[in-house]
């Protein structure tokens, strides 16, 4: 706690300066006059003067003076400004995530409940960007609009069920949809964050071709090839991802690509997205300072009246 005004705390002795100083008050004589017979009868009245109470008149003056004097004390707001980054992740639902090649807390699950944990990690430290999902099966839709609100965003990601949006993989129809909710954006930093498990099945638009679309409209593109197996290594696999697509995506977008076998890489994964794109939740608290003059000045204000009644008693 400090004072905004501490040098007025000098003002606390000015009372028993100005009654050394000034000279003492001379109380006027009654002037009335009485009878004598009378007189035994009549009895002075006047109101009670403070200096009855002096306790009272030197707490009043101490907290006036106190609240004059500012008291306040030190705070801290997590305030982030509402302009960081739109981010639109685009999530892969096909039939292929229903395989459970993942390990979390030594049980194993599907691949879908491996990143839905990641996913909502990361949108959770993303505060003060503007947060959008898109889901894609063999067909795309927008599951949250880009919105402040990440606890919706995370909703979203928690309901996500395989087959709601088809079980292909149309990943440029994906990409499309996550680039298109962006185009609009006047945010300085406008990202796609694109996870999939498979293979491209749309045939009617190249996700390279989106990814061209998506550089000339200052978009970055960040890829997550999922799953133990890829075409590259193991070209007759079922279910691999098509690491050759997502990596030329990112590349042509400006953005990386990650690679995530397991979920040591998932976690892996989210750090370095984060380093790649810092969210502005981690920017220092801001300081501000609280008043409480209100206090003090309330409770000279209750021993001023106290004091009225006193008067009148």
């Amino acid at each position: 706690m400090s004072l905004a005004a501490p040098w007025l705390l000098a003002l606390l002795p000015l009372p028993l300066l100005l009654r050394w100083l000034l000279p003492p008050v001379v109380r006027p004589r009654a002037a009335l006059d009485v009878p004598d017979h009378l007189l035994p009868h009549a009895t002075p009245g006047s109101l009670p003067p403070l200096h009855r109470a002096p306790w009272l008149a030197a707490a009043a003056w101490v907290l006036l003076v106190v609240a004059l004097a500012g008291p306040q004390v030190e705070r801290q707001a997590q305030v982030v400004p509402a302009s960081g980054r739109d981010i639109v992740l685009a999530l892969d639902l096909s039939g292929s995530m229903e395989q459970a090649d993942f390990t979390l807390d030594g049980q194993p699950v599907s691949r879908l409940d491996a990143v839905k944990r990641t996913a909502r990690a990361f949108v959770q430290s993303r505060t003060g960007d503007r947060i959008g999902l898109v889901i894609f099966g063999g067909r795309a839709y927008v599951a949250a609009p880009l919105t402040f609100d990440l606890n919706a965003v995370v909703q979203a990601i928690d309901e996500a069920q395989i087959g709601v949006s088809g079980r292909g993989t149309a990943i440029a129809d994906g990409l499309g949809l996550a680039i298109r909710r962006l185009q609009g954006s006047t945010s300085p930093g406008r990202v796609v964050v694109l996870l999939s498990d498979g293979v491209d099945t749309s045939g009617s638009v190249q996700a390279v071709d989106a990814a061209r679309l998506a550089a000339s409209h200052g978009l970055r593109i960040h890829t997550i090839a999922l799953g133990p197996e890829d075409l590259e290594t193991r070209p007759t696999a079922r279910d691999a991802v098509d690491v050759a697509t997502l990596r030329a995506v990112a590349e042509t977008a400006g953005g990386a690509l990650f690679r995530v076998r397991d979920t040591a890489d998932l976690t892996a994964m989210a750090q370095a997205l984060d380093r790649l794109e810092p969210s502005p939740g981690e920017r220092p608290p801001l300081r501000y300072w609280r008043s409480l003059w209100i206090w003090p000045a309330m409770l000279c204000a209750a021993c001023l009246m106290l004091a009225a009644i006193r008067r009148r008693e």
